[in-house]
């Protein structure tokens, strides 16, 4: 079994505070670039002349790829050396990035999107296998918040900012420019990844990673892909309808639009650090993970559920609050989602449980749009959609409450390292 190396208590090495800002970066940067498209989308439909129905299925390629190759991430990442799989995977998306900016053809952004969606299919089983093998568990809030944090900002700048820019400097010079300063991440990630196991000692010849069926068996496996899945069509209909909502529905200018959307995406940021730092103490004074994670991740996403619901309901400036503390609430949910599926599937199978569980979770980025979309068209307003979201997002917290179990580690069967999802064994002792 993996032996723990630091204590609850002990404080952090510097170089490790330096890994959480760079993973947090580096998630900013991910939400970033599978988002801007949709701020070009008016200005690039405009010059390529493509009709609305390939503008939608641009829009969604990214999920097509990101989506079914979280299998595969989480078990390369499993496999090989997760600091270079990371590293590769953020090469791969920032070209894409800065490609994109340089072609003149459908067929050509068709597969830029695609390998956009390869490559940041990395990014979340590398940050469960970082995490898990460097920070102890009564550390991995703080640590996991700062990702939650970069997830609700690359939006949040998105939507104020991202507009501004591409509208001042054309929609090709900011794709380019964004994926070639992106890359200079690399550089100082490449001089401070993690060099050893800080918490976690791995001893090769047992509890391997385990199989498909073995992970499939287990009730709280289920569990963390039903919550990831609500929680992720709470944040797909915010990044995805918040800005037509509020200018279309509200009649807010574009400009108040921005603002409305960047302050409450800033809150959420600042929020989601808290939540982790918060968590993590209280674990340190004596709480258990169980109590500690499932009261902020459950908890936020059930009061998310709540303030976007509220939102439809009242007038534009109870609305506006409402959304806010919407959003400020998805980001204390997410500050804690993470190290919930970490701890339960402990160093050798975090990568492969991260992977599937994104795999489940982000089919909501397929389905939220587009039933947001045919409930608008049906009603012809946004009542009812909002209710959903509200309906979907109290499942995700009942499934984290009381489909989740114990928050520990499974004890997975006997086995060799070089088990796969595709084999079959006996299911984990501890489930």
């Amino acid at each position: 079994m993996p032996t723990v190396m630091a204590s609850p208590r002990a404080s952090l090495p510097v170089s490790l505070w330096i890994v959480v800002v760079l993973m947090g970066f580096s998630a900013f940067l991910n939400y970033l670039d599978r988002g801007n498209l949709s701020i070009a989308a008016p200005m690039l439909k405009e010059e390529l002349h493509i009709s609305p129905v390939q503008l939608g299925f641009l829009l969604s390629a990214f999920f097509w790829t990101y989506g079914s190759f979280q299998l595969f991430s989480g078990w390369l990442v499993d496999r090989l050396n997760v600091n270079l799989v990371f590293a590769a995977g953020f090469f791969l998306w920032s070209a894409a990035t800065a490609a994109t900016g340089v072609v003149h053809t459908f067929a050509a952004l068709f597969l830029l999107r695609f390998i956009l969606g390869i490559g940041e299919s990395v990014a979340f089983p590398s940050y469960a296998k970082i995490i898990s093998l460097n920070y102890p568990p009564a550390r991995r809030g703080i640590a996991n918040s700062a990702v939650a944090a970069g997830l609700v900002l690359g939006p949040g700048f998105g939507m104020l900012f991202g507009g501004l820019l591409m509208a001042r400097f054309g929609w090709r010079s900011f794709f380019v420019l964004l994926g070639l300063l992106s890359l200079l991440w690399l550089l100082p990630w490449l001089t401070f990844m993690p060099k050893k196991h800080h918490a976690i000692a791995l001893d090769h010849d047992s509890a391997a990673a385990p199989n498909l069926l073995e992970f499939l068996a287990m009730r709280s496996a289920w569990g963390t892909c039903l919550s990831l899945f609500c929680s992720n069509y709470l944040n797909y209909f915010l990044i995805t309808w918040l800005p037509f909502y509020l200018v279309r529905e509200r009649n807010f200018s574009l400009d108040t639009m921005a603002k409305i959307g960047g302050l409450a995406y800033l809150l959420g940021a600042c929020f989601s650090l808290l939540a982790g730092w918060l968590s993590d103490r209280w674990i340190v004074w004596g709480a258990t993970a169980t109590l500690a994670r499932k009261t902020v991740s459950g908890g936020g996403l059930a009061a998310a559920g709540l303030f976007v619901g509220l939102a439809v309901v009242g007038g534009p400036r109870f609305s506006v609050a409402a959304l806010t503390l919407g959003v400020v609430f998805f980001g204390v949910t997410a500050s804690n989602t993470w190290a919930i599926t970490q701890t339960l599937a402990g160093p050798k199978a975090a990568g492969r449980w991260t992977g599937f569980q994104c795999f489940a979770g982000n089919l909501s980025g397929i389905v939220a749009p587009a039933a947001t979309g045919y409930v608008l068209e049906r009603t012809g307003h946004f009542f009812w959609a909002f209710m959903i979201v509200t309906a979907v997002a109290w499942l995700g917290a009942v499934a984290t409450f009381f489909l989740i179990g114990p928050i520990k580690q499974v004890t997975w069967r006997q086995k060799s390292l070089s088990s796969s999802y595709g084999g079959v064994s006996n299911v984990g002792a501890g489930l």
